[in-house]
């Protein structure tokens, strides 16, 4: 069943698996670096082991231990600087970005640990904190640093929204452990081992997940197979009933599949006819999986509805990912994916068309699920930011002539999301 679940080795990440494509002699594991050298595969085992040496030291605070070594007071500083955000994780104006360099790069370990912690994950599955810490080591390491925006400073993001989703009154008084465990750990892993490239580029150029996964939600079926792969690798759940181990196997990969932006009308209809007739009961299993599919795609694509000063970072990032595609596709003359060309899209352009034809139907049809203070927080920033990126374009303050009709949603909001995938 998981023909992506990959098999770590001595001999690393297999590069005749690239696609027959003369362009995919393209390493998509360095797409995005820049003077850097790829390195071995030594030397990234090597990274791998002091990440992982490093985050069980510095993550003693999580658990109130002292640092043994004295000349770490500087790292006890910042690891106090990180606690202290720590306690405000269930804030929405939480700057990733600042947590981020105060754990060293370590972001998403810290901040997925604390919140199995939490919420009393670790004790109720009893889970090996060894495996757990390695867990989520590989994890972060399997997300491509170089790229722009899908790294694993957006995961961690997406993860501590996802947190306080699950804080919302609907939710935290439905949701069962298996349920939060699981929203978390999609959160985590949603866009693990990305490219930096879309699913258009690996279809066009032939890319063997592309033809693993027959042109059909390519990137969120690798990013599931890899979680699956790590969680066996690891046997962090190991201890559990096989039966049990496939069945969250398979409600992740549901939750993470679900990311699939180019399915996004599926969900968003699905989504208000339940609204539209009052159906919804959380007290059903499958609903509540629904639910949390529906917070996972919030979650992923909640920048806009950041304060600006956040947001605007996350848009500066992830339109730079765009643009470096649309680079490679002009450098090796093929067609430029939609929204990738540097020379045609503004900053201003992307986001206010994203935000215009995903975002905001997605985010007013979560605050009719759950109108609640966050929900029109999140409502507010996204009009704001959309009002900033519109006062950007050179034409704002032009023409009030009378705007040419907007087409319809589906026409505009694809190609877009399918970049975001």
């Amino acid at each position: 069943m998981l023909g992506d679940v990959r098999v770590r080795s001595q001999v690393g990440f297999q590069p005749d698996r690239r696609g027959s494509h003369p362009y995919l002699g393209i390493d998509f594991r360095t797409l995005h670096a820049h003077a850097e050298s790829t390195g071995s595969i030594p030397a990234r085992r090597i990274r791998r082991l002091f990440s992982f040496q490093r985050h069980l030291l510095s993550s003693r605070f999580l658990r109130g231990a002292p640092h043994l070594n004295p000349l770490h007071i500087l790292d006890e500083d910042y690891c106090g600087q990180a606690k202290c955000m720590l306690e405000k994780v269930g804030s929405w104006n939480f700057d990733i970005f600042l947590f981020d360099r105060l754990t060293n790069g370590n972001s998403l370990v810290t901040l997925t640990l604390y919140l199995l912690s939490h919420y009393g994950l670790i004790e109720l599955f009893q889970l090996d904190m060894v495996k757990v810490h390695r867990f989520l080591v590989l994890v972060q390491e399997d997300y491509h640093n170089h790229n722009p925006y899908h790294n694993a400073v957006h995961a961690a993001d997406v993860t501590q929204a996802m947190h306080c989703y699950l804080k919302e009154p609907k939710l935290a008084k439905s949701l069962t452990s298996c349920d939060i465990l699981l929203g978390l750990l999609a959160a985590a892993t949603h866009d693990l081992d990305h490219p930096g490239v879309n699913q258009p580029f690996l279809i066009k150029t032939n890319h063997y997940l592309a033809v693993l996964y027959r042109n059909t939600s390519v990137l969120e079926n690798h990013h599931w197979r890899s979680a699956v792969g790590l969680l066996r690798e690891t046997e962090l759940l190991s201890h559990l009933p096989a039966e049990d181990r496939l069945t969250m196997e398979r409600q992740l990969g549901s939750l993470i599949l679900a990311t699939d932006i180019s399915r996004q009308n599926e969900y968003l209809s699905k989504f208000r006819t339940h609204l539209d007739q009052e159906d919804l009961c959380l007290g059903n299993a499958s609903h509540r999986h629904f639910i949390l599919q529906m917070a996972l795609k919030c979650a992923d694509i909640c920048n806009p509805c950041r304060p600006w000063e956040l947001s605007k970072q996350w848009s500066e990032k992830v339109t730079e990912e765009f643009f470096h595609q649309g680079d490679i596709e002009k450098k090796h003359k093929l067609e430029v994916s939609p929204l990738c060309d540097s020379e045609n899209n503004s900053i201003a352009d992307v986001q206010i068309g994203f935000m215009t034809y995903v975002v905001e139907p997605l985010f007013a049809e979560w605050a009719r699920f759950s109108d609640t203070r966050l929900s029109q927080t999140m409502l507010g920033h996204l009009c704001l930011n959309k009002a900033s990126w519109n006062a950007m374009q050179p034409e704002a303050s032009g023409s009030s002539e009378e705007p040419e009709s907007e087409p319809e949603p589906s026409s505009r909001a694809l190609p877009q999301g399918s970049l975001q995938s």
